[in-house]
């Protein structure tokens, strides 16, 4: 097992919310930089997680923006517990920059859900399959094609960990039936999805089109909850990503996931369907 710490990811986390109390309170980069008596770049460094946050500075900054006493612990405590590993180092040269950051928060997240409509969710791939969508993409070069199916195969052990990552996935029935790989291909694949979904922290859902209209009209999408921080969502562009931050905009994420899981076929029913595509 690779170990999950991840420094920048931990440190992005709670520069975010730094910055977030900081405008909560009103309160300008000139404001924090005199609390602790440095520059306005380094202020600018601790939220955006350049800068390695010490306990005692975000303490101090916290109470200037009279943050509850519950939350100033809970951020002390996350930075005091940041970890000097980067769990997919390994893989630095084949994963985008923008994708370090998405992979940095899901090792540290209790629950990740996830909304899929072209491919299955990464999480949850055989490695034949990830194969074969990685090279049906294009995105990734040939000579990196094996290193980075390696590189999603090392995310999937999240799934079986001592302290597992919750992961609730809706699949469009279209993602199921997109044809990536041959037709053996696909059947390990869905023979792997009912192995996964015996998971106690794995559930996953099968949205059909007669399943009528849902709120995720804007497309795929994640919601990562942690024990110690602020839900985070996570949008991914054709060469980028968008992390949402702002607490109305991850409300919005949550109220939609949770419309369509109940708009998606339940779990028993998702997973009776999946082992008709099986024997077909």
């Amino acid at each position: 097992m690779v170990e999950r710490g991840d420094p920048s990811a931990l440190r992005w986390l709670i520069g975010n919310e730094l910055r977030r109390y900081r405008i909560q309170a009103g309160r300008t980069v000139s404001d924090a930089g005199g609390v602790l008596a440095c520059s306005h770049a380094k202020i600018t460094h601790l939220e955006t997680g350049r800068y390695q946050q010490q306990p005692s500075e975000i303490a101090s900054l916290l109470e200037f923006y009279d943050v509850p006493r519950h939350d100033i612990d809970r951020l002390v405590s996350l930075t005091a517990s940041s970890d000097a590993r980067t769990w997919w180092a390994p893989w630095a040269n084949v994963v985008p920059d923008w994708f370090k950051t998405f992979v940095g928060l899901e090792g540290l997240a209790k629950s990740e859900f996830n909304y899929e409509t072209a491919l299955l969710p990464g999480l949850l791939q055989t490695e034949e399959y990830a194969r074969a969508a990685t090279m049906a993409t294009g995105f990734v070069r040939p000579d990196h094609s094996e290193r980075f199916v390696s590189f999603r195969l090392a995310r999937a052990d999240r799934l079986a960990a001592a302290q597992p990552l919750g992961f609730h996935a809706v699949i469009e029935e279209s993602a199921l039936l997109r044809h990536i790989g041959d037709d053996e291909i696909r059947r390990d694949q869905y023979r792997h999805l009912l192995e996964v979904a015996e998971r106690s922290n794995v559930t996953i859902q099968v949205i059909r089109p007669q399943d009528g209209p849902h709120a995720a009209v804007s497309g795929p999408f994640f919601l990562f909850e942690f024990d110690a921080a602020k839900p985070i969502g996570y949008t991914e562009l054709l060469d980028g990503a968008v992390y949402l931050q702002d607490p109305d905009q991850v409300s919005t994420y949550m109220m939609t996931a949770k419309n369509l899981q109940e708009t998606a076929m339940q779990p028993d029913d998702s997973l009776a369907l999946i082992r008709k595509l099986v024997e077909t």
